[in-house]
Parts: structure tokens; sequence; C-alpha cells
């Protein structure tokens, strides 16, 4: 099912609220950033991915 927005979802599938509220802090208000390009839980799978992937190589490019 498709949703508006990020915030829509959230409010209205228990299962993507649950999913979002597992992730880390950081990752949350990195995805809140995306709110309008996020419209089904699916997708929202798909930028944390994204979101933990790029943050992780920028770690290791730090040499972290």
């Amino acid at each position: 099912m498709k949703y508006n927005n990020l915030k829509s979802l959230l409010e209205t599938s228990s299962s993507a609220r649950k999913y979002f509220l597992s992730l880390p802090v950081s990752l949350q208000i990195t995805l809140h950033f995306q709110n309008r390009y996020i419209h089904s839980l699916e997708q929202l799978h798909r930028y944390a991915y994204l979101a933990q992937e790029y943050e992780r190589h920028c770690q290791i490019a730090d040499g972290k």
C-alpha cells in the first residue's frame, strides 16, 4: 500500500512504526529527512538499508 509520505506511513501502519522504532535514533533522523520520498514499508526498508550502507562506507573511507 502506498502512503503520502513517511509520516503518514508511520501513523497508519503498525508494522512500519515497529520497524522504524527498532532502528537507531540517528538512522530515524536521517530517514525523517527523506519523508516525502518514502511511501511504503518496502521503501522504508530500502532507504534504511541504503543509509546504513552509506554510513558504513563513510566509516571505511575514514579508516574507522
